[in-house]
């Protein structure tokens, strides 16, 4: 796998993913109100959002051709 996406990218990824993570789960939890489509919505995200931060890899900016990854 090609890695194409940067530090900050990267960074921006990991930390949204967490937070997505933890409201998704207080939400199942019922702890904010929001519903479990929402919360189910927020866990998804946030796991695809951490996965793609971990991998270094975006299958979706592979497809339409960004790359946040510096030069070699």
């Amino acid at each position: 796998m090609e890695v194409n996406i940067g530090a900050t990218d990267r960074i921006v990824r990991f930390a949204l993913g967490i937070v997505l993570l933890g409201l998704g789960g207080a939400a199942i939890a019922n702890l904010l109100g929001l519903g479990m489509a929402v919360g189910g919505g927020a866990l998804v995200v946030g796991a695809v959002l951490v996965g793609t931060a971990t991998m270094k890899m975006c299958p979706l900016y592979r497809l339409i051709g960004v790359d946040t990854c510096p030069a070699q």
